[in-house]
């Protein structure tokens, strides 16, 4: 008999990132002496009646208010058939964005990977099970830490020294006047270690205007950045707009981290609007829904690269021979970056998880390969518990 989902449940919880405060726009984290952020997850156990529990720590307010609207439908239903689900549960959620089916997707390739006693990578197929990471920074600040250009470029060689062969800088957010500070900084990182290491730029969509996204493309340019990512204030998402910007610079583009949905990505690809394309298992619902990015970007001879750290990003490029790079974000000299505290096995995506030629490895255990501290989900939830049995 096929097993069966016997019980969902999603926890929030939260816990505290200290030194870290907001840039001027309220919405972007940035270095803070003094100052703590509170961060909220969920953890999710798609619980089934062989005993095995598939698990997933993430996601976010609005795509647990999805999982509320299609939980109920996979009670009953058999883990193992992904591939149905996905595509039933795309199209129930056809009129939101779709985020809400990727921790849950994450979570039955857990399973199915404890189910089966193999690392999921393995089930999709494996390619590799080390890959170069690059340093992602956290947006600049004005608080002492990557305040200048010289200081974006003094870390710059505190990563490369590390081991890390690629660096990529958020430049400032909130109070935007023009794209001079980020043009000095292109440069003055590019000056320092672009003989040594692969650089990208990602404004984060803070810039306001095209000629700023043209005039910052132009110094990449001129720098040899690798790439350039959600250049301007469209928000990543117009064709149009990203394709007249790579008629204008050399440098290549990577765009779609806020383009949700299959068909979408496609069409930013068949359009000329990218040259390199994201995906994320959590926000392109699951590792199903990235996989099968990632197979069109190959189909078009374009390489996917993975947006933020995480075992399931781990899984996945473990089984891809068409990405470049495992991004360890959001990394600054004087404080930690975001990630939870939720591994109970010394599983890290800190800025020193690199080794000396600056790879990390794929966890080797079954499943996502990580032991998550449910203790610590435990012991800071917010109050806010979902169960659907």
């Amino acid at each position: 008999m096929s097993p069966e989902i016997t019980r969902i449940e999603s926890t929030e919880f939260s816990y505290d990132i200290e030194d870290v405060g907001y840039s001027p726009n309220g919405f972007s984290v940035v270095y803070e002496p003094g100052a703590t952020n509170e961060r909220k997850l969920f953890g999710i156990k798609v619980h089934t009646d062989t005993g095995i529990t598939g698990e997933y720590v993430g996601g976010n307010s609005p795509a647990a208010a999805q999982i509320n609207m299609f939980a109920d439908y996979l009670i009953g239903k058999n883990p193992l058939a992904r591939e149905k689900h996905w595509s039933n549960i795309n199209r129930a959620l056809r009129k939101y964005d779709l985020m809400g089916i990727g921790p849950v997707d994450i979570a039955l390739w857990d399973f199915a990977g404890k189910y089966y006693d193999a690392p999921i990578h393995e089930l999709l197929g494996t390619y590799r099970e080390r890959f170069p990471a690059y340093a992602s920074t956290y947006q600049g600040d004005e608080n002492g830490g990557l305040d200048s250009p010289e200081a974006f470029a003094d870390f710059a060689e505190e990563c490369l020294e590390m081991g890390y062969g690629a660096y990529k800088i958020h430049d400032w957010g909130g109070d935007w006047t023009d794209a001079d500070r980020t043009v000095d900084t292109v440069l003055e990182v590019g000056g320092r270690v672009g003989d040594e290491m692969d650089l990208m730029l990602d404004p984060a969509c803070e810039p306001p205007t095209f000629a700023d996204a043209v005039k910052m493309g132009k110094a990449c340019d001129e720098a040899g950045f690798l790439w350039y990512e959600d250049p301007y204030r469209d928000g990543g998402v117009s064709q149009h707009g990203h394709r007249k910007l790579r008629q204008l610079i050399d440098t290549p583009l990577l765009q779609t981290e806020h383009v949700r949905g299959l068909e979408a990505h496609t069409d930013f690809i068949a359009t000329e609007s990218t040259d390199f394309v994201r995906a994320d298992p959590e926000y392109d619902a699951g590792i199903t829904g990235a996989m099968k990015i990632a197979r069109v970007a190959e189909g078009f001879g374009l390489d996917v690269e993975f947006h933020a750290p995480g075992p399931a990003q781990r899984q996945c490029l473990a089984a891809i021979r068409n990405t470049n790079y495992y991004e360890i974000a959001l990394v600054h000299p004087d404080c930690r970056n975001n990630q939870p505290p939720v591994y109970a096995d010394g599983y890290s995506d800190f800025l020193d998880t690199v080794d000396d030629d600056g790879t990390v490895g794929v966890p080797e255990g079954p499943g996502l390969g990580v032991e998550y501290d449910w203790e610590f989900v435990e012991a800071n939830k917010t109050g806010s518990v979902h169960v659907y049995e």
